[in-house]
């Protein structure tokens, strides 16, 4: 059997000004049909398990593009074209093939293309053929449309918010697409829009019990695989919002069943899974009362994985303005200042302006005496399985016992690590501020006295009823009561 893999992907906010150009691939992932040959990151782990499996089943594997993007803005047309048009060439290359299997965002949008993995996905058929088996591995935070299900044979997407699967999901989505190739199994798959927009934290009930029992339907009566796509919520695209989908053998009937029943229960739950956040104040109230730490404070809006800039100030300056010591907050995306930092060195003093540099959703810059604590080049940090690239880092110290980690790689915090990569504990202090939505979750929980999560402006603030879209026709709660009605 003859295999192709490859991967282009990126979480696209279609409201932030940041451009995801050529650069912003380049700073997080490309590799032109070597990526299994470098150590796996989280976008280019699935090719190093796809050509694993193959291998060790004695096929034929074929390696193209893997680019993968930091979220922000709207990919640049002729970077998308470029890629889409580089990996279009290199299947052509290696035909005829038996299975192709691509690793994708989901909610990627380019200038010009709203349903960018629609668009490859359907390319990918006219080149590969009707009967070859074409599988894509998605994120849970994917815009799931008729056209990527019309030219897939079958996608899967990760099951758990943080993101702690994407290896077991690569392994599901080679198991399922190489027994279709030999001829055991026939996929066919049926999405139902549940008509809610918000966020869906696995790692609490009901949600955790939602996603066991999702695991619990594969592999019986049928049913191959079962996905719950959260949506993204800051993509104003016309199938935005949440779905089940359902992959099954040789029964859409079956299929489609089964996703409208998920959704149903989704639907019931939604009160008890809404997601909820306090404001500044409120929540650095309820750190300093907590006996012990460290209390970690989620800065859900300013989330670099939801395309924010990850450089906004507002909770910063609560902290300075209160006069609050022995905290952390990490990861601020300011190479100007780390620049700053590495000039003066290790252990220089100096005044110094942060953050606050993207526009109104960042805040206002924040001027600090600081010294610098420690400098590394090309940290890194845990992710999964994987590590992600931070860049160049500072630790500085501000006056009061104020510790900030600054980099140079925009990225949300995943991990720990982000903060012992620069020699500063976490575990050591009593409040800690990362810059993430929920991703942090699984690094942190373990050393956590308490987790709060902190609505402060930004550019992903958790307000999904007043979200500004423009191409999303269909109503949807929490905007209306009952989508359903009418």
């Amino acid at each position: 059997m003859r295999v192709f893999i490859a991967c282009l992907g990126t979480e696209t906010n279609t409201f932030s000004s940041l451009p995801t150009g050529e650069q912003t691939y380049r700073d997080t992932a490309v590799f032109d049909g070597d990526a299994t040959r470098h150590a796996p990151n989280p976008f280019s782990l699935p090719l190093h398990i796809w050509r694993e499996r193959a291998e060790a089943e004695g096929h034929d594997v074929v390696e193209g593009l893997c680019a993968f993007a930091q979220p922000a803005g709207r990919t640049i047309r002729r970077v998308y074209e470029a890629y889409r048009d580089r990996i279009l060439e290199q299947a052509r290359a290696a035909l005829p093939l038996d299975l192709v299997l691509v690793n994708m965002h989901g909610a990627m949008v380019a200038e010009g293309y709203d349903d960018c993995e629609g668009d490859l996905l359907a390319r990918l058929r006219e080149v590969i053929g009707p009967d070859a088996v074409l599988g894509g591995e998605l994120d849970l935070h994917c815009h799931i449309t008729p056209l990527m299900l019309a030219a897939a044979t079958a996608l899967v997407t990760y099951k758990e918010y943080p993101h702690i699967d994407i290896g077991e999901r690569a392994e599901d989505l080679f198991r399922l697409c190489h027994d279709a190739a030999e001829g055991r199994t026939a996929p066919v798959m049926a999405a139902h829009d549940c008509r809610m927009i918000s966020m869906w934290r696995t790692t609490a009930e009901p949600m955790r019990d939602f996603v066991a029992g999702m695991k619990a339907r594969e592999g019986k009566d049928g049913i191959l695989a079962v996905s719950f796509g959260h949506g993204f919520p800051w993509g104003d695209v016309a199938e935005v919002g949440a779905k089940t989908l359902v992959v099954a053998d040789g029964d859409e009937g079956k299929a489609a069943a089964l996703a409208a029943d998920l959704g149903a229960r989704l639907w019931a739950m939604r009160e008890a899974t809404r997601p909820t956040a306090m404001g500044i104040d409120e929540a650095i109230d309820r750190a300093l009362a907590v006996d012990g730490g460290p209390v970690v404070l989620a800065d859900v809006s300013d989330n670099a994985g939801g395309g924010a800039p990850s450089d906004s100030t507002f909770i910063l300056e609560r902290l300075i303005a209160r006069g609050v010591g022995d905290a952390a907050s990490g990861l601020y995306w300011d190479p100007v200042a780390v620049r700053f930092c590495m000039e003066a060195g290790e252990g220089a003093s100096l005044r110094l302006r942060i953050g606050g540099k993207c526009g109104p959703d960042s805040g206002s810059p924040v001027d600090l005496a600081v010294t610098v604590k420690r400098i590394v080049t090309g940290a890194k940090q845990t992710f999964g399985a994987a590590r992600n690239r931070i860049g160049d880092a500072v630790w500085v110290r501000a006056e009061g016992g104020l510790d900030l980690v600054l980099n140079t790689v925009r990225t949300q915090v995943f991990h720990p690590d982000a903060f012992t990569a620069v020699g500063l504990d976490p575990a050591e202090r009593k409040i800690v501020v990362v810059k993430s939505t929920q991703h942090f979750h699984a690094g942190f929980a373990p050393i956590a006295k308490e987790i709060l999560y902190v609505a402060a402006p930004g550019a992903i603030a958790p307000d999904f009823a007043a979200i500004p879209y423009t191409k999303l026709a269909k109503p949807y709660w929490p905007r209306v009561d009952d989508p359903w009605a009418g």
